[in-house]
């Protein structure tokens, strides 16, 4: 896909900034690659729809997450009933003033439909952003990862099959982890969340793993582009970081990817107060930003093709 050009506000909707060069040249169209130079792009889908929220698991694996953990602690799902019980997050309290959580995956490929987990990082920080507890796996997806998308995330298919766990078994930890920070009330941060989620749900409908509704979640690539509606120029991860001071080593391992994305988006907290209110709040507004980027986007795209749809379902796509 063409990287986006700069645009003035009177040349382009006013939510996007849009590739003078796109064409939808099929029924549907991908909407704005915001890491570019990744693998990752956002579903073709069904046209915009009222998100729904997918049905929360009768019973799931439980992990207690120390309140003691050293920075750095590779921690995994432990059984139901040990380790220290956390706190009651008051609802009220903006989400910059608690912990919070950091999740990116690396994939076989751009359509998160289809895309299966390589890698998967989640890392969880204290309010003053010290690194608390992180998880990390590395997954046999069970297909061959494409050489286009080895070269992004360095992990070939030898290297998966070497020394990756099952993918299965990935999902199913993954998952736990997600579903205990959120049952704290924990928000968890991603970049281009709908992207990860949905590769993340359709990997739990492969697998048998039950789904937990993503609540709450910050996106930092749909929080951008609602507090900087004309910035010229790319949205990607790494743009952002250089923008906004934030040091991304190791671009492209889920790790660095992830911490980053904690980074912006704390940055973009300092910057723009707006963004400094409960984690609940902005998942909710972030709902409707969300829908109404992609329409923008899409009324793009159809002054070339009548039939262009723009996925806008966040945080996570309708399965096509």
């Amino acid at each position: 896909m063409p990287s986006p050009q700069q645009h003035s506000p009177h040349d382009q909707p006013a939510l996007f900034d849009v590739p003078d060069t796109a064409q939808a040249t099929d029924s549907q169209k991908s909407a704005e690659d915001p890491t570019q130079d990744t693998l990752f792009d956002v579903a073709e889908g069904p046209a915009l729809s009222t998100p729904q929220a997918p049905p929360a698991a009768p019973a799931r694996p439980t992990v207690h997450i120390p309140a003691d953990s050293e920075p750095g602690t590779k921690a995994f799902a432990v059984p139901e009933g040990t380790g220290a019980e956390p706190a009651p997050v008051d609802p009220t309290t903006p989400w910059t003033a608690l912990p919070r959580a950091c999740f990116d995956l690396e994939t076989t490929g751009r359509d998160p439909q289809t895309a299966r987990i390589v890698t998967a990082s989640v890392v969880l920080v204290a309010p003053d952003g010290a690194v608390v507890s992180e998880w990390e796996w590395l997954a046999d997806p069970g297909v061959e990862i494409p050489e286009a998308a080895a070269a992004v995330h360095g992990i070939s298919t030898e290297k998966a099959r070497a020394e990756g766990q099952a993918a299965s078994a990935v999902v199913t930890e993954l998952t736990a982890v997600l579903a205990e920070l959120w049952g704290q009330g924990t928000p968890v941060l991603a970049f281009n969340a709908a992207y990860d989620l949905t590769v993340l749900a359709r990997e739990g409908e492969r697998h048998g793993v039950p789904w937990v509704e993503p609540f709450p979640v910050l996106d930092p690539f749909i929080l951008n582009k609602q507090v900087h509606k004309f910035r010229k120029g790319k949205r990607t991860l790494g743009a952002l970081c250089e923008e906004y001071g934030v040091v991304l080593d190791a671009a492209h391992t889920s790790a660095a990817d992830a911490l980053a994305t904690e980074r912006l988006a704390a940055a973009m907290a300092e910057k723009f107060a707006e963004l400094q209110a409960t984690a609940s709040e902005l998942h909710r507004a972030q709902i409707g930003w969300a829908a109404e980027q992609a329409a923008s986007l899409q009324e793009y795209f159809r002054r070339r093709d009548p039939d262009a749809v723009v996925e806008g379902t966040w945080p996570v796509h309708h399965r096509v």
